[in-house]
């Protein structure tokens, strides 16, 4: 009951099988008191951000908001009732290792700690089809469907996302990778100078935005201005917001959803009533996919569609109709595995969840894979149906290194069969896209690879050189 009262207040009430007591007792636990106004618990001092300027003076309770003997009830029902360790994910079909439908093709650079944030194939742009951002370098590479690069920008913090509209590049500056409360984000456009170099824009469009992870052009009013629909994850704090075009580069903001965790948006008229709406997954606490719906002169109305556990640790997920009834369902992945409970979780992986033709969804499909980080559903194959193509940032390298990246052929009847190629077990994949980079009518697959800090890439003790990214090339028909 205290903890249906206490800890149902902020996001969906946690099972205690879903952790093991290690990861309640010595991770989330300690990390959930100072939200309770808990500071210093038996002899211990828990870890906030009570001295972070950034998070403001009312953040976190002033008095504990429970008595110490209910705190202490709390941590005895999650640890009594948890289990030792967790179980082992149920996977039915193995992971076959060898893909044919695709060839690897790797670019004529590597380095010791490939660094990629962001990974896009830009099917649009014949001389620079693909686009590719690193942390450390700060770069942002044009390469040729060669994977030669062609042209370069140099970034003032790490671009984690890009919007094109109307032949224009608007990047998505996080400010600093790691989590943090700063307002050091920046929205900034990708311009061409006279000799056709391409520069970033000296002025930002937006700034100090906190931990930014998308920003996407749309005119939501219908005013025939482009607005701006900006998902900052942040960290303790965070928001989803639009920024009303008011003309003369003047913005007016409006906060959609005042809570952090927005890590990917859709815009699109799912009601065909004329006025573009909003579904946004948010990864943090209170997990969830949400559908804003445009009721028009810039108001919303919020439903919450589908809702996870705040263990769970949502990455991503797409719109798709997998059961082609004109509806979309949702294909949706989670597996962030860097918070309080680092321990491979069963739950992680790939879902489907089939809507009923009035957005109510229904799990329909599960796919376990440790850390599962992304999943792209497209018809792969050509065969006429839905196939799926993921990645892991967190995957069990030491005992399935195949998990790293796995594609899902569709069979029928919402079987898949899970294959792996051998060559995408030599990065980490933060990243991916799919598109045709080659112009060959096919769908083809870049992966980024993000190796920072990663001990499982490295061979007889000694660093490795690894390719910034790797593309599998569609050889179907």
């Amino acid at each position: 009951m205290l903890a249906i009262k206490y800890c149902q207040s902020c996001h969906l009430l946690p099972d205690p099988s879903l952790l093991d007591t290690k990861s309640w007792e010595k991770g989330v636990l300690p990390n959930m008191g100072p939200r309770l106004g808990i500071f210093y618990y038996d002899f211990e001092t828990y870890p906030s951000y009570r001295s972070d300027k950034d998070i403001g003076p009312n953040f976190y309770p002033s008095q504990p908001v429970l008595n110490y003997f209910e705190w202490q009830n709390i941590i005895d029902y999650y640890t009594a009732i948890s289990p030792d360790s967790l179980p082992k994910q149920d996977r039915k079909l193995s992971i076959q290792n060898g893909l044919s439908l695709f060839a690897v093709q790797t670019p004529h650079i590597s380095y010791e700690i490939p660094t990629s944030s962001f990974a896009k194939i830009n099917s649009g742009d014949s001389i620079h089809p693909l686009i590719i951002g690193d942390v450390i370098k700060r770069n942002i590479y044009f390469f040729n469907s060669q994977l030669e690069i062609k042209d370069s920008v140099y970034s003032s913090g790490p671009v984690v996302d890009i919007d094109f509209t109307k032949n224009k590049i608007l990047a998505c500056n996080i400010g600093v990778l790691n989590p943090n409360n700063g307002m050091y984000g920046k929205a900034q456009f990708i311009n061409k100078n006279k000799e056709g170099k391409t520069i970033e824009d000296t002025v930002a469009l937006f700034d100090k935005l906190k931990r930014p992870v998308q920003i996407t052009t749309a005119d939501l009013n219908n005013d025939g201005k482009n607005d701006y629909l900006i998902c900052e994850f942040g960290n303790l704090i965070g928001e989803l917001s639009w920024m009303e075009n008011m003309g003369n580069n003047k913005f007016t903001k409006h906060v959609l959803r005042a809570y952090p965790g927005a890590i990917k948006a859709y815009i699109i008229d799912y009601n065909n009533d004329g006025a573009l709406d909003i579904w946004v997954l948010f990864a943090q606490g209170e997990e969830g996919i949400f559908l804003f719906t445009n009721k028009g002169n810039g108001d919303f109305e919020t439903k919450e569609v589908l809702r996870f556990p705040s263990v769970y640790g949502s990455s991503y997920f797409e719109l798709a109709d997998f059961n082609k009834d004109g509806y979309p369902d949702i294909v949706y992945t989670c597996g962030d595995n860097a918070d309080y409970s680092v321990v491979f979780k069963p739950y992680h992986g790939v879902y489907i969840f089939l809507n009923d033709k009035t957005n109510q969804f229904s799990q329909k499909y599960f796919f376990p894979i440790n850390g599962c980080y992304k999943a792209m559903a497209r018809d792969y194959d050509g065969d006429g149906d839905l196939d799926i193509a993921a990645i892991s940032f967190f995957a069990d390298y030491e005992h399935q290194p195949e998990e790293g990246f796995v594609y899902l052929k569709n069979e029928g009847n919402f079987n898949f069969s899970p294959y792996s190629v051998p060559e995408a077990q030599s990065g980490r994949w933060l990243t991916m896209d799919v598109g045709d980079l080659d112009k060959d009518g096919k769908i083809d697959i870049v992966l980024g690879n993000f190796s920072l800090g990663s001990s499982t890439l490295k061979s007889n003790g000694e660093p490795s050189q690894t390719p910034p990214f790797i593309i599998l090339k569609n050889t179907g028909k």
